[in-house]
């Protein structure tokens, strides 16, 4: 299942020198890919501190973690010698804490004025909001986007991390990292890049709000074929209390998966239909078990897939064909992405251990057929 890994190999940002300030959420997960990718990332911790902080070896992977106390002379002065020989630092700390140590923006840009600041925070830089707590669910509520999770009559719910922490804030903040770095070549000078994460989600909703602006998204539940209220775009219960995934939108993917149901298939654009026909799915699906479904609807425009749990996705054919997992401390972890052609990313080695060269077996017993 996993590639063999050269943690020595060379990627695509080679030579790009990163430091990291230990945080916890989605500033180490930046810090990751950078250093997934062949960046030089040094994760500055406080004494003691990399298990409580820093996230542990596994979002230290392929980092050079190095112990500073940022209240003493000899540790701030440290941590100066790491930031003249870093090309970008990130940092996730509650705005003015960077500052109160002495190493904020406008003190490290007048020494090194080609250095890219990346601040990763939930609320941003500046607001009103900017120094009160949060956690991702508190973010992407205030985007207005959390709403359009919402199934009718219940409360909305969302995946712990990935549309915030990792989504809006790891990712937004990387890429614009990498606009500055980018911009820096041409200019000869660094900047900050303020990245909040209600920012970040708010921007990845654009696509949403597209279809709204146009008449395709409907924020009543029950004409809304997105918010769980259709037969053709919900998770179904199987005989076996296991869920399908059915996503078929556009009418010849419906078409199919109706045939495959051995159900009629009438136009999809009549939500008053909808209840009816999803009962009929509904009732249907409950008459066979996921592995029996998994097995119809394989290599179909049916739009359906088995929903797997965190310990079977690693074994499921497609992703090991991909080879999306690799295994490292007797843990599967995912590959990172995207895939380069020529300089993909070469995961490091974790802090604790190294026995990447393992293979992934795959049960029958838990692998859908």
């Amino acid at each position: 299942m996993s590639d063999t890994l050269d943690a020595g190999a060379s990627g695509p940002l080679s030579g790009l020198r990163i430091l990291e300030f230990a945080g916890i959420g989605p500033a180490p997960f930046a810090g990751l890919m950078l250093a997934d990718f062949g960046a030089e990332v040094t994760v500055v911790e406080r004494p003691g501190g990399e298990t409580r902080l820093g996230g542990g070896p596994a979002l230290n992977r392929g980092k050079t973690v190095v112990q500073a106390d940022l209240k003493s002379p000899a540790g701030l002065a440290r941590v100066r010698d790491l930031v003249a020989r870093s090309d970008a630092l990130i940092e996730g700390f509650c705005p003015g804490v960077m500052e109160r140590l002495g190493l904020g923006p406008d003190t490290l840009l007048a020494a090194h004025p080609t250095l890219v600041y990346a601040r990763l925070t939930g609320w941003g830089q500046t607001g009103p909001m900017a120094h009160s707590a949060g956690h991702d669910i508190n973010y992407v509520a205030l985007s207005g986007l959390m709403p359009f999770a919402a199934r009718p009559g219940q409360p909305p719910a969302l995946p712990a991390t990935l549309l915030g922490d990792i989504g809006g804030g790891a990712l937004t903040m990387l890429f614009g990292l990498m606009c500055a770095l980018w911009e820096s070549r041409r200019s000869g000078r660094g900047q900050v890049v303020d990245a909040a994460i209600l920012d970040g989600v708010g921007y990845m909703g654009t696509l949403i709000q597209a279809l709204r602006a146009g008449g395709r998204w409907d924020d009543d539940p029950s004409r809304n074929l997105f918010l769980h209220r259709s037969h053709f775009y919900d998770c179904f219960e199987c005989a076996d209390g296991r869920w399908l995934s059915l996503g078929a939108i556009e009418a010849p993917f419906q078409q199919e998966l109706m045939a495959r149901l051995d159900l009629p298939a009438p136009p999809q654009d009549d939500p008053a239909a909808w209840p009816a026909l999803r009962d009929a799915v509904a009732a249907r699906l409950r008459q066979e078990p996921l592995a029996h479904w998994a097995a119809v609807f394989e290599g179909t425009d049916a739009c359906a897939a088995p929903v797997l749990t965190a310990a079977e996705a690693p074994l499921h054919p497609h992703q090991q064909a991909r080879r999306n997992f690799f295994m490292q401390d007797g843990q599967a972890w995912p590959m990172p992405a995207p895939k380069l052609s020529r300089t993909p990313a070469r995961p490091g080695p974790s802090t604790i251990g190294n026995d990447i060269q393992q293979e992934l077996s795959r049960p029958d017993d838990i692998r859908p057929e």
